[in-house]
């Protein structure tokens, strides 16, 4: 142990008086993007994705073509299974999707501006549906009302007034700016982080009422929640209502959702359709008792 130590100190000394030009430089090791992203790694500072979309790390640069992706099977970075029965499946293409209705980057307007609204499409990575919207020289897509349709004009703007607007279904407008009662989705938590609530398919909340420049929304699932009067939210209920009514039918349609058979090795099954249960063996005991404590 002695020896082998001494040896080990010996080499580290070595190794750290060696001339410069001895010493191997280590490469650290490359990151790799999700999916198929590899291909899009323009970095544009001043079009960055928001915060709220699983994308935002990479930095990449918008765009409204859909993008490639990799089933993973439920398996992680380390080609372990996490999420059992997922795989399969058919073949989907992410589409991204700016969460952020209002800009707040320096030097942007918060004046109203509109948007037309050129398609509304199904979209395979989320419940609701999803709209392409074109104004002020871009285009983007974002989430979808109940009754959005192609040729609607949508308003947004980060002006809150004395008094509340009359907005229509799928404007966006500051909390602080809608009326109570007013029916929203897609609501931010802080003013500029892009929205992270009420974004499945049929869902919406309520203006409850407003004090000391704060606004109280009742979620869909009945709690409530303060935010500041700041926050973009988008007038009305996200489109898709009947998402959780639909009648999957047979087992192949979960199939081609990517979902595998839940059942099989994990339900129990009598003689006459698979293994038998079996009863439980009898008790064995290990006490011996000597006989004649026994009959005493």
């Amino acid at each position: 142990m002695a020896v082998s130590s001494l040896i080990r100190t010996f080499g580290s000394l070595l190794l750290s008086s060696s001339p410069r030009f001895l010493q191997i430089p280590v490469t650290p090791k490359p990151i790799c993007l999700v999916g198929q992203l590899h291909a899009y790694r323009e970095i544009n500072t001043s079009a960055v994705v928001s915060t709220c979309n699983p994308l935002w790390k990479c930095r990449i640069k918008y765009t409204t073509r859909p993008i490639g992706m990799k089933k993973t099977g439920g398996r992680d970075h380390t080609g372990r299974i996490r999420v059992h029965g997922i795989g399969g499946g058919h073949k989907q293409r992410y589409r991204m999707i700016d969460f952020r209705r209002l800009n707040y980057q320096a030097g942007a307007e918060t004046g109203p501006f509109e948007e037309k609204v050129i398609q509304v499409r199904y979209d395979p990575c989320r419940s609701a549906d999803i709209a392409l919207v074109a104004g002020q020289k871009r285009k983007r897509w974002i989430i979808a009302t109940e009754n959005m349709k192609t040729g609607d004009i949508l308003k947004t703007s980060g002006h809150i007034g004395r008094m509340a607007v009359s907005a229509n279904e799928g404007d966006a407008y500051p909390v602080g700016a809608l009326p109570v009662g007013t029916l929203i989705n897609n609501l931010e938590s802080h003013p500029g982080k892009g929205a992270q609530y009420i974004r499945a398919a049929g869902t919406c909340g309520v203006i409850l009422k407003k004090m000391n420049k704060t606004v109280v929304i009742q979620l869909p699932s009945k709690r409530q929640m303060q935010v500041l009067e700041t926050c973009i939210a988008t007038v009305g209920r996200v489109s898709n209502v009947d998402h959780n009514k639909r009648i999957i039918g047979k087992a192949g349609r979960n199939r081609w959702l990517g979902k595998r058979p839940r059942s099989g090795l994990w339900q129990r099954k009598g003689g006459w359709a698979g293994r038998k249960i079996r009863p439980l063996p009898p008790m064995k005991s290990y006490v011996n008792l000597p006989i004649a404590s026994a009959h005493s």
